[in-house]
C-alpha cells in the first residue's frame, strides 16, 4: 500500500519553516508545558520537561526496551527518555531537517549509541512486525491524515503487551462556533489534519487492539502554554521575523492567544497496552 502524501509536505514545511522559529523562541522541547497550579512559576524549559517526565512514567519501559518515538522533532524528548531509562529509542519524523538536528543533538549528548533517527511516515512504518516494546506520539498524531491507519501501523510494529502513550491537543465537545473557527484556522495554517476527541481516541484504540486505555484530560495543567508561547514569540518578534518573515510570526501570536482563551480546545494524555493476546 502506497503511503498517503496528503498533508505530509505541509507538515514538513511547517517544521522546517515556522517550526525552526519556534524552536529558537520556545526551546528544543517544542511541545506543551505542564504547570502544577496557578502559583507554579516554573520556566518553560522546566514545564516542558515535566510533561515529558509524565509521559516517561506512563510509558514505563523495561530495561533494554526498544521504543518508537513517533514525530520525534529535534530529539529532545527522546534524549530525556534515554537519560532516565535504559532503553533504545528510534525516532521518526517526516522532516529531513529535524532528523538531522535530532541526530546531531544525540551526538553532542553522547547518546548516539542508544538513539536512532530517520525519515519515516507513521502511516507506513518501515519496520518489521513486533519491532518495539513501546511507542509514544507527542503532539504528532494531529498532523496525520489518517489517524486510524497510524494506530494500525503502530499496533503492527509493537510486540503484544507493548505500551503506547499519546499526548495531543484535542477537541473538548461541544465545540462552539469560535472554537471551531480557531481549530479550523490552526488546521489551515500549521499542517494539522484534524483534532480528535477523547471518545474518538477510545474508539480507534479499541479498534486496533489496544486495551487498558487510560485517558487523562490535563487541559488545566497545560492551558497557559499558548499564552506564554505567544508572549515569548512576541517579545522576540523582530528577531524571529528575520528568519521566516513577519507575517507568519504575527499570525502565530494571534492564533495562539485565541486558542489559549478557548475552552473548546484541550489536551489529552493517553496510555494503552497492545492486547497481550494479539500475538497468540
Amino acid at each position: 500500500m502506497a503511503a498517503e502524501t496528503s498533508g505530509v509536505d505541509d507538515v514538513a514545511s511547517f517544521y522546517e519553516g515556522l517550526g525552526q522559529v519556534l524552536n529558537a523562541a520556545w526551546g528544543e522541547n517544542l511541545h506543551y508545558g505542564y504547570w502544577e497550579d496557578g502559583t507554579d512559576d516554573s520556566p518553560v524549559e522546566v514545564a516542558t520537561a515535566r510533561l515529558t517526565d509524565l509521559l516517561v512514567t506512563l510509558l514505563d519501559p523495561a530495561p533494554g526496551a526498544a521504543v518508537l518515538d513517533i514525530g520525534c522533532g529535534v530529539g529532545k524528548p527522546a534524549l530525556q527518555l534515554v537519560a532516565t531509562r535504559d532503553v533504545h529509542v528510534t525516532g521518526i519524523a517526516i522532516s529531513d531537517v529535524e532528523v538531522e538536528q535530532a541526530a546531531e543533538r544525540a551526538k553532542e549528548a553522547g547518546r548516539s549509541d542508544v538513539t536512532t533517527f530517520r525519515n519515516a511516515d507513521v502511516m507506513e512504518l518501515p519496520f518489521a512486525d513486533g519491532s518495539f516494546d513501546g511507542a509514544w506520539a507527542v503532539e504528532s498524531l494531529l498532523h496525520v491524515p489518517d489517524r486510524g491507519r497510524a494506530l494500525a501501523e503502530t499496533a503492527r510494529v509493537l510486540r503484544p503487551g507493548g505500551r503506547l502513550v499519546i499526548a495531543d491537543t484535542a477537541e473538548i465537545p461541544p465545540v462552539g462556533p469560535e472554537g471551531r473557527k480557531v481549530l479550523n484556522d490552526i488546521c489551515a495554517s500549521y499542517g494539522v489534519s484534524s483534532f480528535a476527541t477523547a471518545a474518538e481516541y477510545l474508539e480507534l484504540l479499541a479498534a486496533h487492539g489496544f486495551v487498558d486505555v487510560e485517558v487523562r484530560d490535563i487541559s488545566d495543567k497545560v492551558v497557559r502554554t499558548g499564552t506564554i508561547m505567544a508572549d515569548v514569540v512576541e517579545a522576540r518578534r523582530d528577531e524571529l521575523a528575520k528568519i521566516d518573515g513577519p507575517e507568519p510570526v504575527d499570525q502565530y501570536i494571534g492564533l495562539m492567544r485565541r486558542a489559549a482563551a478557548n475552552p473548546d480546545i484541550g489536551y489529552l494524555v493517553i496510555a494503552a497496552t497492545l492486547d497481550p493476546a494479539s500475538g497468540s
